[in-house]
């Protein structure tokens, strides 16, 4: 019997091995990375086959009341929204509601060149369409509550930038329009249809569409680093990012969702494999953006990524399919970048659980 017990407790510490050795690794990479503590910080989330094995909060929720981050903390992800606009155009073409092939004029028939615009060129970023970031009286409408259709009558007539399926160049124009389609398809807001499709069957009870009027338990404030310090972000109407960057979440809802499309809560397997397949150019030239994601690599492992960035908010997520990890790190401050630490984190990751 107590070399039976011994066995285990040695089997025991043998496999603690990894995680701890992972975990050291994890604190003097963010330690050395972010050395402030009194500021705006980050927190961090990282799972193995669907669970949490490291979580951690550094620096300020809400820098006037003095409150320390901590991972249930609500922020706001910009442009991670793309993933579940993304999805919730698969969900209603897996109802048979839409196609992503048909053009942009069968749902909005004034759009400019809209009979030559598909909804895959919207959700792949090749629509040549003016990304309305770009646009210089975005300024005086920045503060203004828009409607979808006015936020498409904001850019529609701007002059293209190339004709669809030219080139990949990241457009935020095109997941406002897919989030105006999905109001017309479903009949239903954008807000409501993600609650009811994703959210609820994922279990997310702490995302929603981002709100600064509304009281959000555990809410992470944003801020600036400007040379006299730390300043509030700047206000803007979350109508005008819209589906292309309004959401805002917590790192553990995060992983649900991750969790939820792994499952195939939200969607059937072949449908939702659509996300994940590289395209192509007109010219046949193969580009590494699927419907939402990124599709890059890490040492030649396939990753799935995107991050997000919004005034006082930076959100940075990497998930590697064939070993089921997941990280995801949120900042509520534009100083702080998480892109890198969350690629060098993924990647220890795959180094201490290869297996």
């Amino acid at each position: 019997m107590k070399k039976i017990f011994l066995f285990l407790l040695i089997s025991l510490a043998f496999y603690n091995l990894p995680a701890q050795k992972f975990e050291k690794k994890l604190d003097s990479l963010i330690s050395v990375e972010f050395k402030e503590k009194d500021g705006p910080g980050l927190v961090f989330l990282v799972s193995k086959n669907g669970k949490a094995i490291y979580e951690k909060a550094i620096g300020k929720a809400n820098l006037e009341l003095n409150v320390d981050l901590k991972n249930e903390n609500v922020f706001q992800i910009a442009s991670m929204t793309k993933q579940f606009t993304a999805v919730a155009i698969l969900i209603l073409e897996e109802q048979g509601k839409l196609n992503v092939n048909e053009t942009v004029s069968k749902y909005i028939p004034d759009y400019p060149n809209g009979d030559k615009i598909t909804i895959h060129h919207l959700l792949t970023h090749t629509s040549g369409i003016k990304d309305f970031t770009k646009i210089k009286a975005l300024k005086d409408i920045s503060q203004k509550e828009m409607t979808p259709e006015m936020m498409v009558d904001f850019f529609k007539n701007e002059k293209v930038d190339f004709l669809p399926g030219e080139k990949f160049e990241y457009n935020n124009s095109g997941y406002v329009l897919l989030g105006y389609i999905i109001e017309l398809v479903s009949k239903e807001s954008y807000e409501n249809f993600l609650k009811k499709n994703i959210f609820d069957k994922a279990g997310m009870k702490n995302t929603f569409y981002a709100t600064d009027r509304q009281i959000v338990k555990n809410r992470a404030y944003g801020y600036h680093k400007k040379e006299s310090g730390y300043v509030n972000k700047t206000v803007i109407s979350y109508s005008i990012p819209f589906s292309s960057g309004a959401l805002m979440s917590t790192s553990a809802d995060l992983l649900k969702w991750q969790n939820a499309l792994t499952q195939n809560k939200l969607l059937k397997k072949e449908n939702l494999e659509k996300a994940f397949r590289k395209n192509h150019l007109n010219n046949g030239e193969e580009f590494s953006y699927g419907y939402g994601w990124h599709l890059k690599d890490i040492k030649g492992i396939p990753t799935r990524e995107h991050g997000g960035h919004l005034f006082g908010f930076k959100s940075m997520a990497v998930y590697i399919p064939s070993k089921d990890i997941y990280a995801v790190t949120l900042s509520n401050c534009d100083c702080n970048s998480p892109t890198e630490i969350t690629k060098k984190i993924a990647e220890i990751m795959l180094k201490n659980y290869s297996n």
